[in-house]
């Protein structure tokens, strides 16, 4: 008796092909429905219509099509059972031994934020993944493929006559795996669509690579991401494999520079370019200028010996001009909109140097939301991203800003919040001079910010992502030349450190909002 194959696809890249090598070569008898059926009619492949097969026509406008003993039976059936044996002669139902199966496109319909509800709900489909969850379960006895990237494999070992127990539980884990994914993308539309609190956190991330290792050799660690999105659309156009601490310091880059703007577009000559080092997930020198040059120049300037090994993230294209100054000093990564031919072919000498092409369109879908494990589950809140608003900040001191403070006041508060806490950050001119993260109480960085910021303090601005439980760290900026300070206010003490501020000339502004990054 002929080997049967069930054919049910939405998306039809690389049917036609297969379903003729399974027919001329193997002699399959294919059984299929809807537009399936009719792309293999047209591709004068023969073919048993479901509704033939089954002798039940299509009904509710094709909701139901497969769902149907003859179909099921001939799916769940174990070969080795003979009560299963003696149902199938009994119901006249025959052995299928393949099934090909994707899904409505829900995922590609519920894209387009304008789809009526009516539309995506229709794109929810019943029978396929009821067939494909049927074979799936029953792999010992039946081959279940749900991607066009698993033809040409099975067909290989078909040809070789190699079609492995071990084979088949693996198109088996991809069948279930691609059911959840589905069922995924169902739940999370309609809790988005009707605004409802979700009672689990569901999130399918397909593997974008396995790592060398994790954030030290004896960890072992993999790289999952959405297809397109965010740094799953990333390009790696030279160097070395990424890492997990690259990857962790390229997120920070990346959330710093976005600060200010993220855009392909060079028709503005007045466009604010950014240029952010990273190490260690802390932003070690950030600058902003009119010149691309100048602000990589600042950046790496800003502390240069952080800089080496350092991570660069730009808000701009990267020309010759500004690829020769990346050069000059060891860096593991840069991350850009894009690069021209002339910077890849400066940059090309550096062969070990990551560069990474990550669009701005890749940024628009990503999720609102932020999720950290912990042991044995997660937390998940909102990004810190809210636009920075000065006109909502107050003035508490008697001395008011000067309109060169209020720029580098607004360019440090946009810093802060990208430095783990406690963080302090001294800025002048739309440039990082000194950056004290990641202490256990807010004055020791303080301290660190000062001291690497030095002479040039002076008459410089100071933002910390809390408030201040003391005047300490008011104080000291004093010694240093401070001249303003940005902070979130709602200490205890706050009178403190405005009496201060008021009695070594400091202008201070309290923003009520904190920024703490853990």
């Amino acid at each position: 008796m002929a080997p049967i194959a069930l054919l049910s696809v939405s998306d039809k890249e690389g049917l036609v092909p297969l379903a003729k090598t399974l027919t001329e070569d193997y002699g399959y008898q294919i059984i299929s429905s809807g537009g399936t059926a009719k792309s293999l009619e047209e591709a004068n492949v023969v073919v048993t219509r479901v509704a033939d097969y089954t002798g039940s026509p299509e009904i509710l406008d094709g909701r139901v099509k497969t769902l149907h003993p003859r179909v099921h039976g001939g799916i769940l059936a174990k070969r080795t059972e003979s009560t299963h044996l003696r149902d199938l002669e009994q119901q006249n139902i025959s052995k299928i031994d393949l099934v090909v199966v994707n899904l409505y496109p829900f995922q590609q319909t519920v894209t387009d934020p304008n789809v009526h509800w009516e539309t995506a709900i229709e794109n929810i489909d019943i029978g396929g993944p009821a067939m494909v969850r049927a074979a799936a379960k029953n792999h010992s006895d039946v081959v279940i493929l749900t991607n066009p990237n698993q033809y040409r494999y099975f067909l290989d070992a078909l040809k070789a006559d190699q079609v492995t127990e071990q084979m088949r539980q693996k198109f088996a884990l991809e069948a279930f795996e691609h059911t959840a994914a589905y069922d995924v993308a169902i739940s999370n539309w309609i809790a988005e669509k009707l605004k409802l609190d979700k009672s689990q956190w569901l999130e399918v991330l397909p593997l974008q690579q396995k790592l060398r290792y994790g954030e030290n050799p004896h960890q072992c660690a993999s790289w999952y991401s959405s297809k397109n999105k965010g740094w799953g659309g990333a390009t790696q156009l030279q160097g070395k494999e990424l890492s997990t601490n690259n990857l962790l310091d390229l997120e920070a880059a990346l959330s710093t520079v976005r600060e200010f703007g993220y855009s392909n577009d060079e028709t503005n000559p007045d466009k604010q370019k950014a240029a952010v080092v990273v190490k260690h997930t802390n932003p070690c020198g950030v600058a902003i200028s009119t010149s691309s040059c100048d602000a990589i120049s600042r950046a790496l300037e800003a502390d240069r010996v952080s800089a080496f090994g350092g991570i660069v993230a730009l808000n701009y294209s990267v020309n010759s001009e500004a690829a020769t100054l990346l050069t000059n000093l060891f860096l593991e990564c840069v991350v850009a909109p894009s690069f021209d031919k002339g910077a890849r072919e400066i940059l090309s000498k550096k062969p070990n140097l990551r560069l990474l092409q990550l669009t701005p369109e890749s940024l628009t879908q990503v999720s609102k939301n932020h999720a950290r494990s912990i042991l044995g589950g997660i937390l998940v809140q909102d990004q810190d991203n809210q636009i920075i608003r000065p006109e909502s900040w107050r003035v508490v001191t008697k001395r008011c800003p000067t309109e060169k403070e209020k720029k580098d006041l607004a360019f440090a508060w946009s810093l802060v919040r990208h430095v783990r806490s406690n963080a302090i950050v001294i800025a002048s001119s739309g440039q990082s001079l000194g950056i004290g993260a990641g202490q256990m109480n807010r004055v020791g960085s303080a301290k660190l910010a000062l001291d690497a910021s030095g002479e040039k303090a002076k008459g410089a601005v100071l933002a910390s992502d809390g408030f201040f439980p003391f005047d300490d760290t008011v104080k000291m900026s004093g010694e240093y030349g401070i001249k303003a300070i940005i902070q979130p206010g709602g200490s205890i003490r706050d009178k403190d450190s405005i009496a201060a501020c008021d009695e070594l000339g400091i202008t201070m502004l309290f923003t009520g909002m904190r920024h703490f990054l853990h």
